[in-house]
């Protein structure tokens, strides 16, 4: 299972406001505010801050991997 951090009341409301707009659940909501995250965030910087070498080859921070997953997402569109 997925380590699910607690976040505040305001991060909480936020998230529940952006769900509402995009007309999703707040689960996937956030999903997809992580997605963007990654699509938009330096990757080198990323892997260059990394503590955890051992999961290079599955992690969507790697840019093979990012860029596969990303042409599988618009696949399933």
């Amino acid at each position: 299972m997925a380590y699910t951090p607690e976040i505040s009341q305001y991060q909480s409301a936020a998230l529940r406001r952006i769900a509402w707009a995009l007309d999703i659940p707040m689960t996937k909501a956030m999903n997809s505010i992580i997605q963007y995250i990654t699509d938009i965030i330096d990757h080198e910087r990323i892997c260059k801050a990394c503590r955890d070498k051992s999961q290079c080859v599955l992690c969507v921070f790697n840019q093979k991997n990012h860029k596969k997953e990303h042409s599988n997402e618009k696949q399933r569109e």
